[in-house]
C-alpha cells in the first residue's frame, strides 16, 4: 500500500485505485451467489403470489394460505440477503448465513411440497401436470437452493491465500 504525500501542511491520501483489493475472486463469487440466490428466491415468492392471485389458488383451503406465506417468507429472506450485513463484521456474516439457510429451507420445502402434491393429495389438494408456472417455480427453487448452498459453503470454508 502506498503512503500518502505531505505537501506543505496538507496531507494527500493515496487514491483508492492505488490500494490493494481486499476482495478475492472467491469473495466476489460468494457475493454473486448470494445476490443471485436472493433474486431466485424472490422469483419463487413472486411465482407463488401470482398463482395465488392469478390462478385462483386463493380459494384452496390451506394451500392458498401457504402460497401467501411462501411469498412473504421469500420476500423477507431475499431482501435480507441483499443487505450489506457483512459490513457489521463476523456477526453480520453469521446473520447472512442464517438467512441463506432459511432461504434454502423455503426453496427446498416448496419444491418438496410441489413434488408431493404431484403424487398424492397434500392438505386435500393435488397438482396435475407441469404448467409453465410450475416449471418456472421448479427452476427457481433449484437455482435458489444451489446458489445459496454455494454461498454458505464459500462462507464456511473460505479460500486460503496462495502461499508464495
Amino acid at each position: 500500500m502506498s503512503a500518502g504525500v505531505l505537501v506543505g501542511m496538507n496531507y494527500y491520501a493515496p487514491s483508492l485505485a492505488a490500494r490493494p483489493s481486499t476482495t478475492t475472486g472467491l469473495d466476489r463469487g460468494a457475493r454473486a451467489a448470494r445476490y443471485l440466490g436472493a433474486a431466485a428466491l424472490l422469483g419463487v415468492g413472486i411465482d407463488h403470489i401470482q398463482q395465488y392471485a392469478g390462478a385462483d389458488y386463493s380459494v384452496i383451503p390451506t394451500i392458498g394460505t401457504l402460497f401467501v406465506l411462501n411469498f412473504a417468507a421469500s420476500t423477507v429472506i431475499a431482501l435480507a440477503l441483499l443487505l450489506p450485513l457483512e459490513r457489521a463484521g463476523r456477526r453480520g456474516e453469521r446473520i447472512l448465513a442464517g438467512f441463506a439457510a432459511l432461504g434454502i429451507g423455503v426453496a427446498v420445502g416448496s419444491l418438496a411440497a410441489l413434488l408431493v402434491s404431484e403424487q398424492t393429495p397434500l392438505f386435500g389438494f393435488m397438482e396435475y401436470g407441469y404448467r409453465q408456472a410450475i416449471v418456472i417455480s421448479i427452476a427457481l427453487e433449484i437455482l435458489a437452493a444451489v446458489l445459496l448452498t454455494a454461498y454458505l459453503t464459500a462462507t464456511m470454508y473460505p479460500a486460503r491465500p496462495a502461499s508464495a
